[in-house]
Parts: C-alpha cells; sequence; structure tokens
C-alpha cells in the first residue's frame, strides 16, 4: 500500500473521532442549557425597577458581588457581559441582562422586568415605549460611498 493512502486513512479516522466527540459534547452541552433554562424558568419574579445604567463590561469590573465572580468559569470572566446598574425598590443593583434583551432596555426609565436571581430575562415599559434604539452609526467607509454619489449625482432625480 502506498504511503499517501495510509496518511489519508489514519487523517480519515481522526476526521471521524473528532465528529463523534463533538457530538456527544453538543449533546451535553445542549442538555446542561436546558437544565438551566428551566431553573431560571422556575425562579423568576416580576419586578418593577429604575434603570440607571447599562453597558457591557468584565465580570471584575461589573461590581458584581465576589462570589459570583468565584463561581464564574475562567475563561467567562475575561468576556464582556451586558451588566444593568438598577435601583430595586430603595437599594441599587448590579444585574446581568440577557444578551437578547439588552439593546432593548431603556436607560432612565422604569420598567417591569422578569428577573431570576441577578439574571434580567424580560422587560416591559411601565410609561411610554421600551424601546431605546441608539442612531446606527454609518462607518466611514459608507459615509464615503454616500459622499461619492452625491458628487456623482446619483441621489439626483432629472
Amino acid at each position: 500500500m502506498p504511503v499517501w493512502s495510509i496518511v489519508l486513512l489514519v487523517i480519515l479516522v481522526i476526521l471521524i473521532a473528532l465528529i463523534v466527540t463533538l457530538v456527544i459534547l453538543g449533546r451535553r452541552m445542549q442538555k446542561k442549557q436546558e437544565e438551566q433554562q428551566s431553573q431560571i424558568e422556575q425562579y423568576k419574579q416580576s419586578v418593577s425597577m429604575l434603570i440607571i445604567d447599562k453597558k457591557r463590561m468584565r465580570l471584575n469590573e461589573s461590581g458584581l458581588p465576589q462570589a459570583v465572580i468565584d463561581q464564574t468559569p475562567k475563561l467567562m470572566r475575561r468576556t464582556k457581559l451586558p451588566i444593568v446598574k438598577a435601583k430595586v425598590g430603595p437599594q441599587l443593583m448590579t444585574l446581568i441582562a440577557d444578551e437578547k434583551i439588552f439593546d432593548s432596555i431603556p436607560v432612565k426609565k422604569e420598567v417591569k422586568a422578569t428577573v431570576s436571581g441577578i439574571y434580567i430575562t424580560a422587560v416591559k415599559g411601565l410609561h411610554g415605549k421600551t424601546e431605546s434604539k441608539e442612531p446606527v452609526k454609518k462607518s466611514k467607509f459608507k459615509k464615503w460611498v454616500e459622499n461619492l454619489q452625491e458628487k456623482a449625482g446619483a441621489g439626483q432625480v432629472k
């Protein structure tokens, strides 16, 4: 048997083993995520709060309790999380928002939020609209293209 066919056979076996391990790990992670989601649903409660500030921050810079920081995996400590500072009743709290709803949380407005522990899962506005979309900033390239189109007269209708 030629050497190249042995090399291809070894590569094929390694690829098959890699695919099988990824499938097994994917199933485990999916089960773990379903368990976490059921826990979040079990302990959720509706709370009225005044949103003071929201930012994407690293976990150790966020102002969360040290016990929370110690429980998180080391790789997650470096990633930026959506952090919300809110006044719940008489006290100020630092909460973690769900990535899906972070952009729709209004700043300096009172909202009714669904909270599970320190995790905000849903937000509804009490007064006015909940959507606070900031204006989309155009990139330098888009501004440059629009400027060229204006110079060429593409925006003018004759």
